[in-house]
This record gives C-alpha cells, structure tokens and sequence, in this order.
C-alpha cells in the first residue's frame, strides 16, 4: 500500500532556491545535507519536495514538476503573489473540474496549485 510521496526537482542554484522555496512558497527546511550542502528537504503541511544541486543529479535543472492539492485556491494564489511567487497561470476554472494555478521555480520547474470545484 502506498503511504506518501517526495517530489525531487533539480536546481543550479541550491541556496538560492531553499530561500525561493521558503521565503516565496512558504516551505519549511527539514534537513540539508552534505558539505557543502547539495541536497535539501523541504515540507509544507503534507507536502514533501526535496531538492538537489545538478552537480549532483543525473537530470538536468528545470524539467521537474508537481501537482499540490489545496482547499482554497484563490486564497493561496493571492498569498503567494503577495510573496514575490512566480505565478505563471492565474487561478483559472478548468473543464475536468479543477480550479487551478500555475507556479514555477528559479529554473522552471513548475509547480501545479489545484482544487476540485464544487459539482452544481
């Protein structure tokens, strides 16, 4: 049975996008790791993304993404504005029943913020 999941996304810049992650996105740090430090742990409530430096990873920067459930949105998309996020795609009504906005990272990385839309 699947419990949980990480999401890994490769960046150039670890320092830079620790800080974009929590000062922007609203992560928390939970680890970094090795000297200097090229992997992170990130959470916010239950989501967990972890990042690594491309010196380290087998991937290249920027061709990460992840979808997020949220309750509100609206309320989230402004508060991450607020926050200096790069929001790509504002909070939009899609016709498979998600209402939903676009976020990207300093190397494109994108994250997917959505919530179910009440059946009428």
């Amino acid at each position: 049975m699947m419990q949980a999941s990480t999401t890994v996304f490769t960046v150039k810049d670890i320092a830079a996008s620790r800080d974009y992650f929590r000062d922007r996105l609203g992560f928390n740090v939970a680890f970094e790791w090795g000297q200097p430090t090229f992997y992170i742990g990130l959470f916010a409530d239950k989501v967990r993304l972890h990042l690594i430096d491309a010196s380290h990873a087998p991937r290249p920067p920027g061709h990460g993404a992840m979808t997020v459930d949220v309750d509100d949105a609206d309320s989230l998309h402004a508060e991450l504005a607020r926050r200096g996020a790069n929001v790509v795609k504002p909070p939009k009504d899609q016709p498979y029943g998600m209402r939903e906005f676009d976020v990207a990272d300093l190397d494109g990385n994108m994250i997917f913020f959505g919530m179910e839309l009440k059946k009428s």
